[in-house]
């Protein structure tokens, strides 16, 4: 934090959490640029006086992450060096009551639907002409498109709902005309992100809509791919796939995370699916997309989970053989349905089984990934570190799957594509040399 060198009402916006967030301060920072006003973007100066903290309250360690943020910029106030103190996001829309009263140095504390009345605290105006219109922080080759707010599962140990609200699909003519723009912009891949993305259309066309959507995105001139993150398993529309197999430009990849293996786990978690349907669903899109890339994360440690339930799991990752997996730990988040089981595994119980997973999955992985040696993908380039390039398949998401490196000396831009052939292969890396 610096101690001097303030710039009089620059903004700072500080992002916490997923990528809904980042797109939500992307909207923020489009704007306040569009009144005028001089505001970055997680500032490297850190010379702002005022500061807008976009948090997250997802899980016990991100709550810890968003109030540690606050904290610091709290402490910068009362040190004199930063003037506004605001904060929005998951962690302010549900717990600003509490928080304004344990950190009341803190000028105002907005909810994640409430743009319009941060605005105006900021002395600007909600400008309508600026809707579909989007300033990335993200590299401009790539963008996250959110095709909906919300959530409408009753899954019983997300609070998502809580801090987002049920599910709320956006115009479809809206997402077009947002894909247009970024394509304009040089935006080559656009990344559809919701916290349920085949729940999309049921609100406001009054049935599943995801494949359409696809199919209009698809058609977007200057967007090579498209990726699909967070689908649920339960109800999946499997049109989605007849798009994905026709239209070169959808990637390959699903995110879908499946939460466990067992089948009286996802009863008691709620989600609507058991692990027969489970395994018959991956095989279906397997063998509809031979080549697809399935990501899921599971969950260790949910009040219940037993031993045996634990080793279902196991044997589940085992037999399916995921190309990429996560797993988190339980956390105890009140007000879903599972705060009311008593959360009695204990956290050493659930880091021994998160690594259990993680260590099978390893090897999975660099299984996979050595079969691609001697193959040639198309890879897009995202930056360039120590000595080398680095990029992405289609088979893999930024920042949380595998990347492909080549020697810097193999000179490539960033934000384009070139043919790579795969020379060596780690568990979560690939290494080759351009074709």
């Amino acid at each position: 934090m610096k101690t001097k060198g303030t710039v009089k009402n620059k903004i700072n916006i500080v992002t916490l959490g997923c990528s809904k967030n980042l797109v939500d301060s992307e909207v923020l920072y489009t704007q306040l640029k569009g009144n005028g006003m001089k505001v970055e973007h997680e500032s490297k100066k850190d010379d702002a006086n005022i500061v807008i903290i976009n948090t997250c309250g997802f899980i016990d360690n991100a709550k810890q992450e968003s109030i540690d943020t606050i904290l610091r910029y709290v402490d910068a106030k009362d040190a004199g060096i930063v003037d506004k103190v605001y904060v929005t996001g998951c962690l302010s829309h549900r717990y600003k009551d509490e928080l304004s009263v344990e950190i009341p140095t803190v000028d105002a504390w907005f909810g994640t639907n409430e743009l319009p009345r941060m605005l105006k605290t900021l002395k600007a105006d909600y400008k309508q002409e600026l809707v579909g219109e989007r300033l990335l922080t993200t590299p401009a080759h790539f963008a996250y498109l959110k095709i909906a707010e919300g959530c409408d599962r009753p899954c019983s140990f997300c609070a998502i709902p809580l801090m987002r609200g049920g599910h709320v699909s956006r115009p479809m003519d809206e997402l077009v005309l947002q894909a247009q723009n970024l394509a304009k912009k040089g935006t080559k891949e656009l990344i559809l992100i919701a916290q349920d993305l085949t729940y999309y259309g049921l609100d406001i066309y009054k049935k599943r809509n995801l494949a359409e959507l696809l199919d209009k995105l698809s058609d977007v001139e200057g967007i090579d791919w498209i990726r699909l993150q967070y689908a649920y398993p339960s109800g999946f529309p499997m049109d989605v796939l007849d798009v994905m197999k026709n239209r070169s430009n959808i990637c390959k990849y699903l995110d879908m995370p499946l939460q466990h293996g067992s089948s009286e786990m996802l009863k008691i978690m709620r989600r609507g699916i058991d692990r027969p349907k489970t395994e018959a669903l991956i095989n279906s899109i397997r063998e509809k997309i031979p080549d697809i890339a399935i990501r899921t994360t599971l969950i260790a440690g949910h009040p219940g989970e037993t031993e045996e339930h634990f080793e279902e799991m196991y044997h589940f990752v085992e037999k399916m053989r995921f190309e990429r997996l996560g797993v988190f730990q339980y956390s105890h988040e009140e007000d879903t349905h599972s705060f009311s089981m008593p959360d009695d595994i204990p956290s050493e119980v659930k880091q021994e089984r998160t690594d259990i997973i993680m260590e099978l999955q390893q090897g999975i992985s660099a299984e996979l990934n050595q079969a691609k040696i001697g193959n040639t993908y198309k890879v897009l380039f995202d930056r360039k570190e120590g000595g080398y390039f680095i990029g992405r398949t289609e088979f893999d998401s930024p920042e949380v799957d595998n990347e492909v490196l080549i020697p810097a000396s193999q000179y490539v831009r960033m934000g384009d594509f070139a043919n790579v052939k795969i020379n060596n292969a780690e568990e979560f890396d690939l290494y080759g040399d351009l074709v």
